[in-house]
Order: structure tokens, then C-alpha cells, then sequence
């Protein structure tokens, strides 16, 4: 039986996506959500943005995810030196055949961490761009298809940081979701305390790449109600004449979160989209690509308050009954 067919049914594919957060929790500690959320974004064929401080999880998160998928991983530490041919390859020529040669770099690969993304300069974060929206890469006016699935996860440290390079709108757009870590609370703390000698390495997959893709491909059959559409809508729009807001949502953002609900609707048994998964999935969706308004005084200015002016527009929309 094909991943597709088994997929089919509803009892076991949310077993499967079960055990992936299961096996996601044991490296993880106390992160439940925001494992959840990450599961989503795979599923929504997203890319993930993990924002935090040092030492919290972010790459622990980022590698679990990628380990348990039978599938290939690479992982790219940025540095303010490293080239976009480190990225995408290169050609070089063969003496012995005479001939040149396309050596593939670490982006041809199914899971690609991006490791402190914001610490390479702007012209080898945009290396990323064409992959991360259209899944090809072209090199010497030369296109090549990515493998499916294809996943990009960046991590990055505050902007306010030293040696960080800002990631611009264009780049940040193509993220579906952003999340924060944030520290654990006491008791996770602990089992990680006690438990420091787990180890990534011997975690063994839960999903294969076909089973991926099938999930992926059953995203796009939950139903989403016209009046939730609506709701999504009316949400954008407030965003793009919200007087604090500079920048409003792109259509590219809007697809994002319409996709994202239908994935978070699967990932918890239901063939159909609720005004929750909205609630819930506006800010980790839509709160790194608005732009806060340089109206906005510097004593309000805070790395969350685009997070606060969301639920602030939350709060103002009608839900739908």
C-alpha cells in the first residue's frame, strides 16, 4: 500500500502525525506548541524562521525536525565570510575531461538548516530566495528543480545582537512562520538538566519523504468555509491601515496563513478549518512581515510589538459564528 493510500485514512495519518510530536518531544523539551506549529509549517510547504537568544533550542528544534524524516539534511552555518556558491554549488572545470563540472552545494538536499542565517551578508541570504518560493535554483543561467519535500529552517539571533546582518522584507516573506522559543519553564529545565546525554544523533525517523508528501498533498482538501476566508481577509486588510503599521500583509502572507490553517486543521483531526486556527496561527504567521511605523515613539518600541499590534487587530475583527 502507497504512503497516499494508507495517508487516505484520517485515524491513521493523525497517528503518524502523532508520533512525529511525540519523537519531536523527547529532544524538545517543554515546547509543545511550538513543536506543534513546526509540524504545521512542513505540512503547509513552509519554510521556518526560529527567532530567539542563544542557547534555547532553536537549532535542537530545527535538527529534530529534520531527522525525523527519512529524508536528506544539511546544515549551513552562516558566517559573515561565506559566498552564495557556498549555498548553491559551483562550477569547476575537469581537466582530465575537459569538460566543466556542476558540484551541487548543501541546498540540493530535502531539509536545509540555516544555521544563525542573519549572521551572512545580503547577497548570501538571497541565495535562498528562488528556492524558497519557487523549488529551483539557477546557476550559470542553467535551472535545476529541488527534491520534494523541500524545507528551509533559519535560525537567527536579535537583530540587536552583534555581527547581524537584518534580513530584508523580501527575504522575511518568503518564511511562513516565524516562532520564539522563549525559555523553558522550571520543570523542563529540569528534565533537561537530567537528561543532557540525549542525543539527536539516535533518533530514528518517524515519517518517510512519501509520507510527507501525501500529508502535504491532503492539506489542500480541508474545506475553509467562505466566512473564514472573510475573517483571514478582514484581518489583512486591518494590517494594511493599521496606524502603527507601515507595511501591511502581502497576498503572499495571506496565502500563508490560509494554508497554515488548513495544515493546523489536519494536524488535529478535523477536515475543516475553525475561527481558532485563525486566532492562533495570525502573529507566528504575520507578525515578521509587517513593519512598524516610525511614527511609533521609541519608548514603545519592542521586539514584540508587532506581535501585540496583531492580537490588538485580533481583538477588533468580528469572528464568525
Amino acid at each position: 500500500m502507497s504512503p497516499r493510500e494508507q495517508l487516505e485514512s484520517p485515524p491513521f495519518a493523525i497517528q503518524r502525525l502523532a508520533d512525529l510530536e511525540l519523537a519531536l518531544g523527547r529532544t524538545v523539551r517543554g515546547k509543545g506548541d511550538v513543536i506543534r506549529l513546526s509540524i504545521v509549517c512542513l505540512l503547509a510547504r513552509g519554510h521556518l524562521l526560529i527567532e530567539d537568544v542563544p542557547g534555547v533550542g532553536k537549532t535542537t528544534l530545527a535538527q529534530s525536525l529534520a531527522r525525523s524524516v527519512h529524508c536528506r539534511f544539511h546544515r549551513l552555518q552562516f558566517t559573515s565570510d561565506m559566498l552564495p556558491s557556498d549555498v548553491l554549488g559551483v562550477t569547476i572545470y575537469n581537466a582530465h575531461s575537459q569538460e566543466f563540472e556542476f558540484k551541487p552545494g548543501p541546498i540540493f538536499t530535502n531539509f536545509l538548516l540555516a544555521d544563525e542565517i542573519n549572521r551572512g551578508t545580503p547577497k548570501t541570504q538571497s541565495a535562498l530566495l528562488e528556492a524558497m518560493n519557487e523549488l529551483q535554483v539557477t546557476i550559470d543561467g542553467r535551472s535545476s528543480p529541488l527534491d520534494r519535500p523541500f524545507m528551509v529552517m533559519a535560525t537567527q539571533n536579535p537583530v540587536e545582537h552583534h555581527g547581524t546582518y537584518p534580513l530584508p522584507e523580501s527575504q522575511l516573506d518568503r518564511f511562513l512562520m516565524r516562532l520564539r522559543m522563549g525559555y523553558p519553564d522550571p520543570a523542563s529545565e529540569r528534565e533537561i538538566l537530567r537528561n543532557a546525554d540525549t542525543s539527536i544523533g539516535t533518533m530514528s525517523p518517524v515519517l518517510s519523504a512519501g509520507e510527507i508528501i501525501a500529508l502535504q498533498d491532503r492539506v489542500h482538501e480541508v474545506a475553509v468555509d467562505e466566512a473564514i476566508v472573510d475573517y483571514m481577509l478582514a484581518i489583512v486588510e486591518k494590517t494594511r491601515n493599521h496606524e502603527s503599521l507601515s507595511l501591511g500583509v502581502s497576498p503572499r502572507g495571506a496565502q500563508a496563513l490560509y494554508r497554515a490553517t488548513q495544515a493546523l486543521a489536519l494536524v488535529e483531526g478535523r477536515g475543516y478549518v475553525i475561527p481558532d486556527d485563525v486566532k492562533r496561527l495570525v502573529v507566528p504567521v504575520f507578525a515578521h512581515r509587517v513593519i512598524v511605523s516610525t511614527r511609533v515613539s521609541l519608548a514603545q518600541r519592542s521586539s514584540d510589538l508587532s506581535e501585540r499590534i496583531l492580537q490588538a487587530i485580533l481583538a477588533t475583527v468580528e469572528v464568525p459564528l
